[in-house]
């Protein structure tokens, strides 16, 4: 297969954590193709959608872990699977380059995730859709409706919908320390919408990553595990990541929402549980696959392109019949 992968730059990646990077060298070990592109690189050009991709040759060397092939400007629908890896911010940019994205599966091109479905996904907003798993939660810009909330529940967490990495988070206790100045800043005056949830004693535990690939559960999950006083179990935040197998509360949540995103288009997913709780539903760029590998010997990599080939294999049938 051709590959081509809309990802950050490739001198950013930190390949001994990189999701993207072990996508990448699973592929090559199969004999597929790879090539990546930046959003920047992506156009509209007499009603196509195109991008200025280069073809990307592994080295094996940890330093220079990479070669690339010329500049040259395709077609997207020229690729047997686009995968769309671009981290978040969630921004106006990164919204038009879905949309550019839809224009390229009208015009024959294998999007994953579906670009229509990562926007529909708010990764926090969408656990609304499966209240069932779910800790009590605002989602507001109201300062009244806050303080309210925080009355009933006494320990609470409020963090932006547009966040990644842990950032922006804060936890007010008993005492409401700071619950004032908090608002204002995370909803800019009222002038943004929060979420806003009952604290979760088990973060201590650590806040569980479990995947979803091709409707398949991944069956550990990394739990990141908060430390030196935080509240954050983030990576990105100095949360540890220790690989645990899943509680059956984890397979409830996990395997009750994997056919249901997958049927909206969403190849691999990452579910946030803390506790019995779900979180947060990553569809952006969902990690921890080397973690998780290095862990348990379970080949993650291995599980998404397997599920990739599936998916481009049912696409091309469902293409040769119509």
């Amino acid at each position: 297969m051709k590959i081509a992968f809309l990802t950050d730059p490739l001198s950013q990646f930190k390949i001994y954590k990189d999701s993207t990077y072990a996508m990448m060298v699973e592929a090559v070990a199969r004999g597929h193709q790879i090539y990546a592109f930046e959003p920047a690189d992506l156009a509209l050009i007499s009603g196509s959608v195109v991008a200025s991709v280069q073809e990307v040759h592994l080295t094996q060397d940890a330093q220079n872990w990479y070669r690339l092939g010329e500049v040259c400007e395709s077609s997207l629908a020229e690729f047997d699977a686009v995968l769309q890896r671009k981290d978040p911010p969630f921004d106006m940019e990164y919204i038009y380059a879905t949309y550019l994205l839809d224009l390229a599966e009208q015009q024959g091109a294998l999007v994953l995730n579906k670009p229509s479905a990562i926007r529909d996904h708010n990764e926090k907003l969408s656990i609304a859709q499966f209240p069932q798993f779910t800790t009590p939660t605002l989602v507001t810009r109201n300062e009244q409706k806050i303080r309210a909330f925080f009355a009933q529940h006494r320990d609470i967490i409020l963090k932006p919908l547009d966040g990644m990495g842990g950032a922006g988070i804060f936890r007010v206790r008993e005492d409401g320390m700071n619950l004032g100045a908090i608002i204002e800043t995370l909803t800019d005056n009222q002038a943004r919408t929060i979420m806003v949830q009952k604290y979760i004693p088990e973060i201590v535990h650590g806040d569980k990553r479990i995947l979803l690939i091709g409707g398949e559960v991944v069956p550990y999950a990394l739990a990141r595990i908060p430390q030196n006083g935080e509240v954050r179990g983030n990576l990105a935040a100095g949360g540890v990541g220790v690989a645990q197998q899943l509680t059956a509360r984890d397979l409830e949540i996990a395997q009750t929402l994997a056919p249901i995103l997958l049927e909206r288009g969403l190849l691999l997913v990452g579910l946030d549980v803390i506790g019995q709780f779900l979180t947060e539903v990553n569809v952006t760029s969902p990690t921890c696959f080397q973690e998780i590998t290095e862990q348990t010997g379970i080949k993650v990599a291995a599980m998404f392109i397997d599920a990739l080939e599936r998916q481009v294999m049912a696409t091309n049938r469902r293409v040769a019949k119509q």
